[in-house]
């Protein structure tokens, strides 16, 4: 049971920039899609961002390329979501969440992934 757990989250001024962390409790295989997805209260579980890990491609919401970067470090188990020019739209909940199984048709789809994080509060003022 792989455990993820969020960090980093914080009030911000719009303009400004905030960088999340996700730390797995276990390796993370080679098969994995790791993402970041955000949540408002009353809306559904919105994709932010994913990285296949076996070759660390990236792939991002519209509303967020060009802002936001995902990176990693392999030997720490870490995920890193970069944001940078936040926006009051970014406010959210966000979640880190792992699939055992890359799929290319399904990666931004929330309900195919298997473990998630407890979530970190993210909040841009205008």
């Amino acid at each position: 049971q792989v455990q993820l757990v969020e960090s980093g989250g914080g009030l911000v001024q719009a303009g400004g920039s905030l960088r999340l962390s996700c730390a797995a409790s276990e390796g993370i295989y080679t098969k994995y899609a790791v993402a970041w997805f955000r949540q408002v209260p009353g809306k559904e579980r919105e994709f932010v961002a994913a990285i296949r890990w076996n070759d660390g491609h990236t792939y991002y919401a519209d509303s967020v390329k060009d802002r936001f970067t995902l990176s990693r470090d392999n030997a720490k188990n870490t995920m890193y979501l970069q944001m940078n020019s936040l926006k009051p739209e970014d406010t959210a909940v966000y979640f880190c969440a792992a699939d055992r199984l890359y799929n290319s048709a399904t990666y931004r789809n929330p309900n195919v992934y298997d473990y998630w994080g407890q979530g970190t509060q993210v909040t841009v003022s205008s």
